[in-house]
């Protein structure tokens, strides 16, 4: 439509500096105060409010989308407020196809970025040119707004808002104690889960990348393909740069529960070189949580990996006056397990058995009297694994070097990755337990297969926003319901290195008498 009311703006130059100037002065002279008033106006006339702006107040939590949450007069002022600038400039002569689009794209982001909800700017940069913080605005700035909606009506300069006497006494000090980290200012967490990312894909399934495909579980997405090359490139960056972030958080009986991520993928924990440095990130979180004063710090499944750290028996070692509790939660994951096994069951076949996970399910089994197939090549591990055993039940550990023997067995613990090959010497109608991540493939059509093992959250739990990888909503890992538990019983001692096959049936208990409930994948 513009171009056609002026036609002059069909032969308009790629750049042109002084357009940029001239808009620049445009903007600051004219539709800067001008939003300034016409925002005022809004509210001070309670039918124009109730009309019109009431909408873009209605979000309980602002987002970046809330800057378009608008009525068609809104819209019709932000278009005259914009159109100022590039149109004045255009006809002193001074336009170019550069200082259009970039200056609405300019535009929508700042406004975007005053509806985010995330404060982004850091407050040194206002204590080295204090003169700055009457030039741009924050997200902290234009939040109050959304809470007092009597101060902070200007566009993007607070300056405006400084000589109409509408600027919040608050503005600058809520800034920096939002913008100074959380270790000084916020609450400290009770508990941490400290995740890692399983791939590629699964590292979009965050709130702050898209948070309706986070508040599901997660599944491989088409709409997904055409970010895997810049998830990618994030994820290397953050392999160079990155830390241990927060990523998520929930409430528990008036306590925190946070979950951190340590910017490692999958795959990278199988690479040789890359283990000290994956190390070195879950070491400095677990010293961070000590020092802010985290009462327990649980592991997810890579980062307590055996041959990475013995369990997190390292860091304990390591570090022998740690007053966080350590904890990998591999004793909730076992009893987990075994209770979804069904009573009538005489004989398992178990992958992975020479694991911390695998050694205590293969122990506790053979006491209930179940025959256990364990696959190993390894003689001297699974003799030592017998040896543990009560010697009454020590026949009930037989070691198999191959599938094959497992062809007639219907109840599968996998421990270790299996392919489609492997599965097919599977009976029909057996049914794989796990342990094993990533998941194994569904490839038999004949069989079931189980999901990770994994509890559900009490009732009363609050503040849930994102599934936990492919669970559903308010149900977490076996291994991060652990350090849960942990943290409820207000238990002293670290969990770390081997699981203790004594207490699984104490740990299990625990659980159900803190309200959290099995899922089970039968």
């Amino acid at each position: 439509m513009a171009c056609y009311v002026f036609p002059f703006l069909q032969d308009l130059p790629l750049w042109n500096m002084k357009g940029v100037v001239a808009a620049m002065i445009l903007h600051v002279g004219v539709s800067e105060p001008l939003y300034y008033w016409m925002h005022r106006k809004f509210h001070e006339h309670h039918f124009l409010f109730t009309h019109y702006h009431s909408l873009h107040h209605s979000s309980p939590v602002p987002g970046p989308f809330t800057a378009g949450n608008a009525t068609l007069l809104e819209h019709l002022v932000l278009t005259v407020v914009i159109g100022i600038p590039v149109l004045g400039a255009s006809i002193m002569g001074y336009g170019s196809a550069s200082l259009v689009y970039g200056y609405v794209l300019t535009f929508d982001f700042l406004r975007c970025l005053g509806h985010c909800n995330v404060e982004v700017v850091p407050h040194e940069t206002f204590e080295r040119f204090p003169l700055l913080r009457y030039l741009i605005f924050t997200p902290t700035y234009h939040s109050l707004h959304h809470t007092d909606k009597n101060t902070n009506f200007c566009l993007f300069m607070p300056l405006f808002d400084a000589l109409g006497n509408t600027l919040h006494s608050n503005s600058w000090q809520l800034h920096k104690r939002l913008s100074s980290g959380s270790g000084n200012n916020c609450r400290v967490p009770d508990f941490v889960f400290l995740a890692h990312i399983v791939d590629v894909s699964s590292c979009m399934h965050i709130q702050f990348y898209l948070r309706s495909f986070a508040s599901l579980p997660y599944r491989t997405r088409f709409f997904l393909v055409p970010s895997w090359p810049f998830a990618l490139l994030v994820l290397l960056a953050m392999w160079v740069w990155s830390k241990t972030f927060v990523v998520s958080f929930y409430y528990l009986r008036d306590r925190l529960h946070q979950t951190w991520v340590v910017p490692r993928c999958g795959f990278m924990y199988f690479i040789p070189y890359a283990t000290e440095g994956i190390n070195k990130q879950i070491e400095e979180a677990i010293l961070r949580a000590d020092r802010i004063g985290v009462k327990v710090i649980s592991l997810a499944a890579l980062n307590k990996n055996e041959s990475l750290n013995g369990g997190g028996k390292l860091f304990v070692d390591k570090h022998r006056n740690l007053r966080v509790r350590v904890v990998h939660g591999n004793t909730l994951t076992a009893a987990v397990i075994l209770h979804e096994i069904p009573e009538h069951v005489d004989e398992v076949f178990l992958t992975g058995a020479t694991s911390k996970l695998g050694r205590a399910i293969a122990l506790y089994l053979c006491r209930k009297k179940v025959r256990v197939l364990m696959l190993t090549l390894s003689t001297d591990r699974f003799h030592k694994i017998q040896r543990e055993a009560p010697l009454e039940y020590q026949s009930y550990l037989v070691q198999v070097t191959k599938y094959q023997a497992a062809q007639h067995c219907k109840t599968w613990i996998v421990g270790k990755w299996i392919s489609p090959r492997e599965q097919s010497w599977a009976p029909r109608g057996t049914h794989f337990h796990q342990f094993v991540v990533p998941p194994i493939l569904s490839f038999r059509r004949d069989c079931t297969y189980g999901d990770l093992a994994a509890m559900r959250l009490p009732q009363d739990v609050q503040g849930l926003g994102s599934c936990e990888y492919t669970m559903e909503r308010g149900v977490v890992h076996a291994c991060h319901a652990g350090g849960v538990v942990h943290s409820l019983e207000g238990w002293t001692h670290h969990e770390v290195g081997a699981i203790d096959v004594h207490r699984i049936d104490l740990v299990w208990e625990a659980a159900l008498k803190h309200g959290l409930r099995p899922v089970s994948s039968l």
